[in-house]
């Protein structure tokens, strides 16, 4: 990385650096949710919204909590409990797909890890089950089938 270029792509040997700038995400809409989620976690959004709550109170003490005091409290809490929803289960969603191919490459890697298990998570319910089936059999041996209940 040189001061020229900025935070670009970095590698070091085929290991990837994180990027700051986000150009990673497939859409700008992508972009904005992992730095909305990223400004979320920080410590600094959980002192923020104490605040704000404190405020709100503090606010509605003052105003004699009119008859909108609930309604408006109500509305803001589920619509921001729904964006948050969302944002978490995108980010979620990428980590997850993110995690799974490290655990193909590592199954590559493997000399004897069982290659059928790349990418698992796609497979079908009757795949699952088989694979499942498989490694019951491995784990307590070809006789273990016939000893169960």
């Amino acid at each position: 990385m040189t001061e020229a270029n900025g935070p670009e792509k970095e590698r070091s040997g085929t290991e990837l650096r994180p990027i700051v700038d986000g150009s990673r995400h497939a859409t700008s809409g992508s972009r904005w949710v992992h730095h909305f989620a990223a400004a979320t976690t920080h410590s600094g959004a959980t002192v923020i919204v104490v605040l704000v709550l404190v405020a709100w109170i503090i606010v509605g003490v003052w105003s004699q909590f009119p008859s909108w005091w609930a309604t408006a409290l109500y509305s803001t809490s589920a619509a921001v409990t729904m964006v948050m929803v969302f944002t978490i289960q995108h980010t979620q969603a990428r980590s997850e797909i993110a995690t799974q191919r490290k655990l193909d490459e590592l199954l590559r890697a493997v000399p004897r890890a069982d290659n059928r298990l790349i990418a698992a998570e796609v497979a079908s319910d009757d795949e699952l089950a088989e694979i499942t089936r498989r490694q019951l059999e491995q784990r307590d041996g070809p006789d273990a089938e016939r000893s169960r209940p």
